[in-house]
């Protein structure tokens, strides 16, 4: 029988319940039988191999390579992906680089040994960080299963902070969280930013997510939403939020903790 994430709570108290036990239910989930024989497979198969073709032939070790950056649902997609990466993230042709959703760019940057002239073969740490990342990913997923704000809280914990090295500047760092869509909807959300939010031109969403940002949080810069003393208070605000976006609470706790969370 799989491993199931125990959420007995929603909210705030049932993110607090999680965030305490994840390490442990973390480490549950990834012994379950079914996720150590697929790892021990991989672990063998994936530095045998030597192209993008290689990978996406081998469906099996693909869909963890996918699962790790978060794009399992492009398993059938293997053409798209195999270009993904043999297109690379420099020069006029590069896919990874045109599309908005920078998750592709992330997949072509780690296997770059698989695209032409790459060499074919991964950096020694390489099969061993996509484990890590396929087992936290496949653990969100499960946890989604069963509440989906909490699964993109989550991810908003990881993804937040990983913007500060992948982008040098501001701007940069503001549209890269506009081209991740899981993180995208965490921070429109705590926000409270409308629908048609996402209409307007990327400069101007940049420019309200400053404006918002910094009526909200007192700041403007990614740097300082992701910062460690901030992060939960941003991820709190979300939970609050998609609450009662949901109308799951019209009276309740949420509504005073979200007056209590516009304080300074």
């Amino acid at each position: 029988m799989s491993f199931l994430p125990t959420l007995p709570l929603g909210g705030l108290a049932g993110w607090s319940l999680l965030t305490r036990t994840k390490p442990r239910q973390l480490e549950a989930f990834a012994a379950a039988p079914e996720r150590t024989t697929a790892v021990a497979r991989f672990e063998k198969q994936f530095p045998k191999l030597t192209t993008a073709q290689d990978l996406v032939q081998d469906r099996a070790t693909l869909r963890i390579v996918l699962s790790a950056f978060g794009l399992e649902d492009d398993v059938q997609n293997r053409a798209f992906i195999q270009r993904v990466i043999e297109t690379g993230t420099s020069g006029r042709d590069s896919l990874a680089n045109r599309l908005a959703d920078k998750r592709y760019f992330a997949l072509a940057s780690a296997l770059a040994h698989l695209a032409p002239g790459g060499g074919g073969k991964p950096a020694a740490d390489l099969t061993e960080t996509l484990i890590a990342n396929h087992n936290q990913r496949r653990f969100e997923v499960a946890v989604g299963e069963q509440n989906q704000s909490f699964r993109l809280a989550m991810t908003a914990e990881r993804e937040l902070p990983g913007l500060l090295t992948s982008f040098r500047s501001d701007q940069a760092r503001w549209f890269g969280l506009l081209g991740n869509p899981p993180l995208r909807k965490v921070i429109e959300t705590a926000l409270g930013l409308p629908k048609e939010f996402g209409a307007l031109p990327l400069d101007q969403q940049v420019t309200r997510l400053q404006a918002a940002s910094q009526n909200r949080f007192g700041f403007s810069t990614v740097a300082e939403l992701a910062a460690p003393e901030t992060l939960g208070r941003v991820v709190e605000r979300f939970l609050i939020m998609s609450e009662i976006q949901a109308g799951v609470t019209r009276f309740s706790p949420a509504l005073a903790l979200l007056g209590a969370a516009r304080s300074p």
